[in-house]
């Protein structure tokens, strides 16, 4: 046992450094890193981290870098907030804040990816201290969050009663199946997952979306789940007080615990077991007889364990009633079974019991207070909506509607139980009487245990429903649970012959082979920025004149101004040999300042201007930078007109030509790209190829620098963006920043594939016209 948090340990991870250690967090506001202690078997508390100003609810460990060869600690907390740790600092070495709500679940992948879960019904991506992405589906808060060995597989669990299966941000699956809400997910393999919730059960999945199994064994909401090394066994503890030990699928050994909630679990390395519980206390249970505690502390456990006093109410027991209690000598009987349970009464008190195979005697693991009622057999009861009945009647109105559920317990009062019934389902009332006897009848004299003889349904004379005894025990070989069908086998279609020779594995068709399959990449990495120089002066003059025409008295141009702006067009449009003025860009920055539904020339001449060196260099420089990025940005939105969002776009492009300009635009990326991916909303391809175009030429800087964050803003643009845009010239740009993008990093062909790129493009390879679109999607592909 280890003491150090003071209040409810609510998270548990195993850490990587020091081995064998793990951290917990905790109610108390703090992390605790802990390592083993050589000496006693123990662990020691190394280290107790502090950066939450609410309780910390989750923890996991990001995994070791270049740069953090000993990997991170990540803490999400009741302050909306995450944390994150080195393994030797008490304070954190950044904070990521962005959801709305308590972070209550944190899991990371591979290349530095973190995902999270929240109250906000949102999970996030984060890369580094940025976020990427934010995964919006889920209805109600997300408990649980894990991501899949697969590139770019995310699962979140909600209490939604759902699990939904991300793939680039994009929800790709929903897993319907609990009956409450989802609090806990663990990784079997690349294609299983296990999930806990608060319906009582575990269920096993496939990620093509079957469930294959269901766990019963605990008698309350289960709050978490943690897989041993290598194999498919797992532990899990929740609400009715116990850690439960689960092999080949069976619940092999159930450990009590003197504390109400155990919250959380974790395994570690060694095959060990660490709990944290509402009591503050951190447990280690080892099957290892080095490691296994001092017979002292085990004894203070077993004084600690048979001092709890149980709420026979919260159903941890069954229902009990202490005048049909044997006394003392019923535990001169040996157990069954390791972990089964057994009442006493004595000296009027109830106690309760638990069977211990290793050690052949019983352990008392609490006094029960309270007790009343009827006995029954813990595993007798039945869940409905997360509660426990002695019955859950399933009744039928009529042939054609759905049924409802009764619950009912021996002691609840048959009338109020129909009243309460058929109020909650709308139910015509003069059912009344019929429902109530229907309640008697079938639970008259009842002695609980024989809980599995049939009640027929007072409106169909149909048999009650029995938890576990449904279709779903698949009496038809590979029955669907839910309609008795045939189950859907994922790749037993038609199609899901070894592909023959040749064939082209996005359509299926013969292979096409041609010159091109075998030509040269000409498409990526790009090496310059591309920029929009298509200029009709006359025009673009002759609209600004009209315009200014219109323009309020304060922002109207005189003609030396006019005449001034036709220098500078032809000045950087290249007909003229003169370099522009500090005159002539002093009168652009005015006419740009016009009123947004005149400004559009002026945004045109500052396009085409901009290309120039030394007009670059005046708007991008250190000094005029912050009004200049401003100005574009205001113009972005995507409320504003088309006209202005695509010369601003087409403007920002232009910026990378001289290097001020890239200088800048990479030094706002972060605040450019957010605000310029908002413009993909409208359907206008003109702004969709700007968009593109702006992304391309990042990747082209981006190719040069290697910046991580900025690749994984710029692949989540490519993707997001992707979605949306129709036109082939906008995803052929895209194609070639995505290819720019990867070429040569194989972080970054990490990054694409974990956001799923791949398979959003794959469409692309089988355009026929241009073709230039077809041969790019296919060199990308390949780096793929």
């Amino acid at each position: 046992s280890l003491l150090g948090h003071g209040q409810d340990v609510r998270g548990l991870t195993r850490g990587l450094f020091p081995q064998g250690g793990f951290v917990s967090v905790s109610r108390d506001r703090t992390a605790r890193l802990w390592a083993p202690d050589g000496l006693n078997r123990g662990f020691t508390e190394m280290h107790c981290m502090s950066g939450h100003s609410n309780f910390v609810s989750c923890v996991c460990i990001i995994p070791p870098s270049e740069l953090y060869p000993r990997g991170l600690i990540a803490t999400g907390g009741n302050d909306h907030n995450i944390c994150i740790f080195t393994v030797d600092s008490t304070a954190p070495l950044y904070i990521l804040k962005g959801h709305k709500n308590t972070v209550c679940s944190l899991s990371s992948g591979k290349f530095g990816t973190l995902l999270s879960g929240s109250w906000d019904t949102t999970a996030k991506v984060w890369l580094n201290d940025r976020c990427m992405m934010t995964l919006q589906g889920h209805t109600a808060a997300i408990w649980a969050v894990k991501i899949l060995p697969e590139q770019g597989l995310m699962l979140t669990g909600s209490a939604d009663k759902t699990i939904k299966l991300w793939k680039a941000g994009r929800c790709e699956r929903t897993f319907t199946g609990h009956e409450d809400c989802v609090r806990g997910l663990a990784i079997l393999s690349e294609t299983e997952f296990l999930s806990c919730a608060n319906d009582a059960s575990v269920r096993r999945w496939q990620i093509s979306g079957e469930c294959l199994q269901v766990y019963y064994g605990h008698t309350n909401y289960i709050y978490s789940i943690s897989v041993f090394p290598q194999c498919k066994d797992f532990v899990t503890t929740g609400e009715d007080r116990s850690l439960r030990i689960w092999k080949q699928g069976e619940c092999a050994q159930t450990i009590r615990l003197p504390a109400q909630s155990v919250w959380c679990c974790c395994v570690l390395d060694n095959g060990d077991i660490v709990v944290g519980a509402s009591d503050g206390i951190i447990r280690v249970f080892t099957e290892s007889l080095e490691r296994t505690a001092s017979a002292e502390e085990i004894q203070a456990f077993e004084n600690e364990l048979s001092q709890a006093s149980i709420d026979p109410k919260t159903g941890d027991l069954g229902d009990i009633n202490a005048d049909d209690l044997p006394g003392r000598e019923h535990l001169k009987d040996p157990g069954t079974r390791d972990g089964q349970t057994r009442l006493i009464k004595d000296d009027g008190k109830v106690e309760a019991y638990q069977w211990s195979v290793s050690e052949g005697r019983w352990i008392k693991i609490g006094d029960v207070v309270g007790s009343s009622g009827a006995t029954q057999q813990t595993s007798g009861k039945v869940l409905f909506e997360g509660k426990e009945y002695d019955y859950v009647f399933t009744i039928d109105v009529n042939e054609s509607g759905p049924s409802y559920k009764l619950p009912y317990n021996i002691t609840d009062d048959p009338w109020l139980s129909a009243y309460n019934f058929l109020q909650k389902n709308d139910l015509n009332p003069m059912f009344l009487d019929q429902v109530a006897k229907f309640i008697m009848d079938n639970t008259k004299g009842q002695t609980l245990l024989s809980s599995s003889a049939q009640f027929s349904d007072p409106f169909t004379g149909a048999g009650r429903y029995v938890p576990g005894s449904s279709s779903g025990s698949n009496t038809i070989p590979g029955a669907d649970p839910f309609t008795g069908a045939g189950r859907y086998v994922p790749g037993s279609a038609s199609n899901a012959g070894a592909p023959v020779g040749g064939v082209d594995p996005y359509t299926g068709m013969g292979a096409y082979q041609s010159a091109a399959a075998k030509a040269e990449n000409i498409y990526f990495p790009k090496k310059d920025a591309v920029t929009f120089d298509q200029a009709n002066p006359t025009q673009i003059l002759g609209k600004l004149k009209e315009l200014n025409g219109t323009a309020a008295e304060e922002h109207k141009l005189t003609e030396d101004d006019l005449i001034i702006l036709e220098k500078l067009l032809s000045a950087t449009c290249n007909t003229s040999a003169e370099t522009p003025t500090a005159q002539q860009l002093q009168t652009l920055w005015r006419a740009v300042n016009w009123p947004e539904d005149i400004v559009f020339p002026a945004l045109d001449i500052l396009r085409l201007s901009v290309r120039h060196p030394t007009v670059n260099e005046n708007f991008c420089s250190e000094k005029e930078h912050v009004q200049f990025i401003v100005l574009l940005l205001k113009f972005l939105n995507p409320k504003g007109k088309q006209a202005n969002q695509l010369l601003a776009l087409r403007a920002l492009c232009n910026c990378f030509v001289s290097h001020a300009g890239e200088k800048l635009m990479m030094e706002q990326r972060d605040e450019i790209m957010t605000q310029a991916i908002e413009t993909k909303s409208g359907n206008n391809k003109n702004i969709h190829i700007a968009l593109a175009t702006l992304t391309l030429n990042y990747a082209v800087c981006l190719h040069k620098v290697n910046n991580v964050e900025g690749k994984a803003q710029c692949l989540s643009v490519i993707s997001t963006v992707m979605e949306v845009v129709q036109d082939l010239e906008a995803i052929f740009r895209l194609l070639v920043a995505l290819g720019t993008l990867i070429s040569d990093d194989t972080n970054a062909v990490q990054l694409a594939k974990s956001l799923g790129v791949d398979s959003q493009i794959k469409k692309y390879a089988s355009v026929s016209e241009p073709v230039k679109v077809k041969e790019c999607c296919r060199f990308v592909l390949n780096l793929l």
